[in-house]
């Protein structure tokens, strides 16, 4: 189970951060959240969040402070959702990785 959910959260991390650095949709995303001058600081964190849980598979420190760091921003990332009011649904994602992350970091430190 850790193996197949450290590759899904690193794979997911890998492509959002990398959208929030390429695409015209996250650009607009930031701006409904109130938060564009942080896109490009949350896309570089989420690419080295997700290369940090692929190092854990050798160095579990790293992937315990990476587990620990995504598990932060996607409480944030839930925080700012139930703030500017999206639908529950659009807030679940985003608890569910502060849950899967949360529980990798406590695996990493196993």
């Amino acid at each position: 189970m850790f193996l197949i959910l450290n590759l899904f959260c690193s794979i997911s991390f890998i492509g959002y951060g990398a959208s929030c650095l390429t695409t015209g949709h996250m650009v607009r995303e930031f701006e409904r959240y109130s938060l564009p001058q942080y896109r490009k600081l949350t896309g570089i964190l989420q690419i080295l969040g997700a290369a940090g849980l692929l190092a854990g598979f050798w160095l579990p420190l790293i992937g315990a402070v990476a587990a620990g760091g995504l598990a932060f921003q996607m409480l944030v990332g839930f925080g700012v959702r139930l703030k500017i009011r999206d639908p529950f649904l659009l807030c679940i994602p985003a608890f569910v990785y502060f849950l899967i992350s949360a529980w990798l970091c406590v695996q990493f430190v196993r």
